[in-house]
């Protein structure tokens, strides 16, 4: 008898497949982790719009102050007998609402400063770079109580602040990396070749810097959910009747002793919230630039 053997036949969408396994499994855990985080908070923000456990700031003062594990309140109510799931849930909505607002309002702007500073004159660099830094030393909360003062408490007020303290962070980023493209040899060709400064910053520089804009983006997501509920906390953010993490609180605070759960559950939000969007920022510092992430942000 003879031996036979069998030829496996690969069509291309077997490679196709084997490859996109092969890249999955390269993804740093950082990056799954990030972005199942992040996934589960949007979720939570987009189920809110159509279902909550209670309305909205409905009380139930027969019932307030109840433990987690109450029948009908899974992790109880607050001292107005308000439902914790429904106030996490809004919360939640509301720290998306201005982190999403601010963050890319701050990276539009701060980014169309930076690469204008950056394609500016050699004499103005200098002092337009420091004038950036003067404002990244200005305190976010010290920002926002000055603007608070002036349009007082609320969303706006907190949207403001997070913008006024994020847009010089976006701008020093984005100084360096389009400075050092800008001196590249190509880019010296391509201004032999009759192209404007515009053009090539277009073009040439801000290609190569959109995967450390979206490494940033993801960072200031998480700066703008923890400044939002810090401004909340202090009475300078959201009022009532809208949910907020930060004012959850400042309501509870006084209450730590007899309900310390009413402090937990939106603490261990923000915390987790704020800890997936810096995993996602990792992670994708690590699959978009390998040789970056072992540098780091400058």
């Amino acid at each position: 008898m003879s031996d036979t053997s069998t030829i496996t036949a690969h069509t291309p969408e077997d490679v196709s497949v084997s490859r996109l396994r092969k890249r999955l499994r390269a993804l740093p855990i950082t990056l799954y982790l990030g972005g199942t985080l992040i996934s589960l908070f949007v979720f939570v923000v987009l189920v809110s719009f159509i279902w909550t456990p209670y309305p909205a700031n409905k009380l139930n003062l027969a019932n307030r102050m109840a433990p987690p594990g109450t029948p009908g309140f899974l992790l109880g109510t607050d001292r107005a007998g308000r439902d914790v799931i429904t106030e996490l849930m809004l919360g939640a909505r509301n720290s998306l609402y201005v982190s999403v607002v601010s963050t890319v309002v701050a990276m539009f702007v701060g980014t169309l400063i930076g690469l204008s500073i950056a394609g500016s004159n050699k004499m103005l660099q200098r002092p337009l770079t420091r004038l950036v830094d003067t404002g990244l030393a200005l305190p976010g909360i010290l920002t926002a109580m000055v603007i608070a003062a002036k349009l007082g408490a609320g969303n706006t007020t907190a949207t403001i602040a997070i913008i006024a303290w994020q847009i010089p962070v976006a701008a020093r980023v984005t100084i360096g990396p389009a400075r050092q493209i800008l001196a590249l040899d190509y880019v010296e060709a391509a201004y032999s070749y009759g192209r404007k400064k515009p053009y090539v910053i277009r073009h040439h520089v801000l290609p190569n810097i959109s995967p450390l804009l979206i490494v940033l983006g993801s960072v200031m997501f998480a700066a703008a959910i923890l400044i939002e509920a810090a401004l909340a906390f202090l009475g300078v953010g959201v009022q009532p009747p809208t949910s907020s993490w930060g004012r959850f609180l400042n309501e509870t605070q006084s209450l730590l002793e007899a309900a310390p759960y009413l402090m937990f559950f939106p603490g261990i939000a923000i915390v987790l919230t704020t800890l997936g969007f810096n995993l996602l920022g990792d992670g994708l510092r690590t699959a978009l630039d390998p040789q970056q992430s072992r540098s780091g942000l400058a």
